[in-house]
């Protein structure tokens, strides 16, 4: 039918104006099996690159330094990098924070060299990026925030100590499984309870702990620099190749968050004014400030994780029922006082 109306009409389809596919630069991921927010890798990425994931195979151990050190054995990493290979990326990023600082700096660096010789393909990993990005920002004075269990967590910490980097405060949830499922809101709780002191920046860990819409609301509550690990992952991949991640005004992504009007240094509190006009238009901010308890505008819709029958799974001993009732661990592995 169509067909016989174009003959009558006389038109003829000219798709040639549309002169694609794109060319695509492409970033190879390793993940650990477990991993399930590729969506969210992928809010980082410009439209002219694509992601390449692949996954380690399964293991039945729940997150603990026992699995960061499985999933990150070089014979595991060779296969994962050599199936990457057939595709032809241009980097590979190895995403999985603790897999890749368990080692320490040396153990880190050693994965990179057995990533880069079985694909021959330049190669990352998220706790590389990680010091790499704090470097970049200028931050030696780090809070930190994870969802594992204290030893996995006093891991990180060594591995940051080691880098030159002093942690400062930190806040952990404790669980062994289904990290994705934590709802922003407990990443927020988490944040204020570990940033403590003189701060330089706040980092978020463990790739498979949501962070993308949570960033711009903290960096402007606590007037530093906020950096999540698939944040430096994508960052560092496609800083490699020459291309620049995306992200809503986040310090790491755009420099200009790092100063000027609404930047990390411009808080009132931390100003010296002689004018009288701007001292009390500034003493008008802080009154402001002091009754908003809880910036909401990021966490608008934000869902709670789904209940399949144990939200406690996994979880230190003083962690509450379930996800977002806390009380959230300190550094010394009892529960964080607000």
């Amino acid at each position: 039918m169509v067909q016989s109306l174009r003959s009558v009409l006389g038109l003829a389809l000219d798709v040639s104006f549309l002169g694609g596919p794109l060319p695509q630069r492409g970033v190879g991921v390793v993940a650990p099996f477990d991993f399930a927010l590729d969506r969210e890798l992928w809010r980082w990425v410009p439209d002219e690159v694509s992601l390449h994931l692949t996954r380690t195979p399964f293991v039945p151990v729940e997150v603990s330094l026992d699995l960061a050190r499985l999933v990150s054995e070089h014979e595991t990493l060779h296969d994962a990098v050599q199936a990457l290979a057939a595709v032809a990326p241009e980097v590979v990023a190895y995403a999985c924070t603790s897999g890749s600082f368990v080692g320490g700096v040396a153990g880190e660096r050693a994965m990179c060299a057995a990533m880069s010789q079985a694909g021959e393909i330049p190669s990352l990993t998220t706790s590389g990026a990680l010091l790499e990005a704090l470097r970049e920002i200028g931050a030696r004075r780090i809070a930190v925030v994870t969802p594992y269990t204290r030893s996995v967590t006093d891991s990180l910490e060594e591995y940051l100590a080691e880098g030159g980097m002093n942690v400062t405060g930190r806040a952990y949830l404790g669980l062994t499984r289904h990290i994705w499922k934590v709802p922003y809101r407990d990443v927020v709780d988490m944040a204020r309870q570990a940033v403590v002191g003189a701060t330089d920046a706040l980092f978020i860990s463990c790739t498979n702990l949501p962070t993308y819409d949570v960033i711009p609301q903290l960096e402007a509550e606590l007037r530093m620099p906020v950096l999540s690990a698939n944040q430096v992952t994508m960052w560092a991949a496609l800083r490699a190749i020459g291309a620049q991640a995306v992200g809503p005004y986040q310090a790491l992504l755009d420099p200009a968050a790092r100063s000027g009007p609404a930047g990390m240094s411009v808080s009132p509190s931390r100003l010296t004014v002689t004018d009288p006009v701007v001292e009390s238009v500034l003493e008008a901010v802080e009154a402001v400030e002091s009754v908003v308890d809880e910036p909401e505008a990021a966490l608008a819709g934000a869902a709670s994780p789904s209940s399949d029958g144990d939200p406690g799974d996994g979880l230190d001993p003083g962690f509450g029922a379930g996800f977002g009732e806390g009380p959230y661990l300190d550094d010394s592995g009892g529960p964080a006082m607000g």
